[in-house]
């Protein structure tokens, strides 16, 4: 079973836990370096060593202290994430030392944890950070937030906000496999370039320099929208759904334009305009398709080895730069998927 054991300088586990709630843009300040012993695992258990770890948008609600789909990260508490790791040390028949394996053990150096809780990676068929991407909680959240809600029909025009980050991109993609007209929304101009020229999108335009949105969306919609994957809130989203065509349909993915406000964001009432285009708007957690997770990424496997999707890491190095990575992530900086190499 196991076990080499962990290296006589490992005697220290870093991990970064929440110092306050932020008010806004989360500050570095809001967030505290911890050293404490490396833990040690129990029979059924094993250790293991953080190689990835992840920092994704639907963070920042769970720090602000409210429940929603989930329990909140509390004051103290290692922040939640997902995470990719080698295993140090094996007291769990099912998993030896050098193995990698994927689960949610959160911005921390090392864990001790149940091994029937860990998934078990295989490198030899993808990259091991794959497993917090593409063919992970990402991955997933566009095959069935989009498949299963949008229910995309060859020809339909879909539009994808967020489109560059690491749910829309894939979105914007499954779109065109399944032989739709797509047309994604975000704000760089580098990012526009990636979608159009290397991942198949029809066209895209930089929602911070485009000062009509109407007109724009007319001009790249011209028989107007049936799909719209919503990654962002705010004006953005109400003036998709000016534009969506009857029986349209909205899969709600985020809100990350206001994520960070102090207040509200006044915006128009929608339910007159679901009414009379009879749209179908859905809010969803990926969660819910748990039990379907390898058939997505099986598909998801195949289409990448096809070449029919392509992805990209934004990885930043150094489990120190974790919190600067979140707060960037939520401003717009990654393009695909921002990971953390520890």
């Amino acid at each position: 079973m196991s076990a080499t054991r962990v290296g006589p300088h490992a005697t220290i586990n870093r991990q970064i836990r929440l110092a306050a709630r932020p008010v806004g843009l989360p500050k570095e300040s809001d967030f505290s370096l911890v050293e404490s012993p490396l833990p040690t695992p129990a029979d059924g258990q094993v250790l293991v060593k953080t190689a990835f770890l992840s920092v994704d948008p639907y963070m920042r609600g769970r720090i602000t202290g409210i429940r929603t789909y989930a329990d909140p990260v509390h004051i103290g508490d290692v922040m939640e994430a997902g995470t990719v790791g080698e295993v140090v040390e094996s007291k769990f028949p099912g998993l030896s030392a050098g193995d990698f394996v994927h689960s949610n053990w959160g911005w921390q150096e090392y864990a001790a944890l149940p091994g029937k809780a860990l998934r078990k990676l295989d490198p030899k068929l993808a990259p091991v950070s794959t497993a917090l991407g593409v063919l992970g909680m990402p991955g997933m959240t566009a095959y069935f937030g989009f498949l299963d809600i949008c229910q995309p029909k060859a020809g339909e025009t879909v539009v994808v906000s967020g489109a560059a980050g690491a749910v829309g991109s894939l979105v914007g993609q499954i779109a065109k496999v399944k032989g739709c007209h797509v047309v994604g929304i975000a704000g760089a101009d580098d990012k526009i370039n990636w979608m159009t020229k290397e991942l198949g999108f029809d066209s895209a335009f930089n929602y911070k320099t485009t000062t009509d949105y109407a007109a724009k969306l007319k001009e790249l919609c011209p028989k107007g929208i049936d799909c719209y994957f919503d990654n962002v809130g705010g004006t953005i989203t109400d003036v998709v759904l000016s534009q969506m065509n009857v029986f349209g349909r909205v899969s709600v993915c985020g809100q990350i334009s206001q994520y960070n406000l102090e207040k509200p964001e006044p915006g128009p009432r929608i339910l007159g305009l679901v009414l009379v285009k009879q749209l179908k708007v859905e809010g969803f957690i990926v969660s819910r398709w748990l039990n379907r997770w390898p058939e997505g990424v099986q598909q998801m496997a195949i289409w990448l080895a096809e070449g029919k999707i392509k992805y990209r890491e934004d990885v930043v190095q150094g489990f120190d730069n974790t919190v600067r990575a979140f707060i960037g992530m939520l401003q717009g900086e990654n393009t695909g998927k921002m990971l953390v190499k520890v």
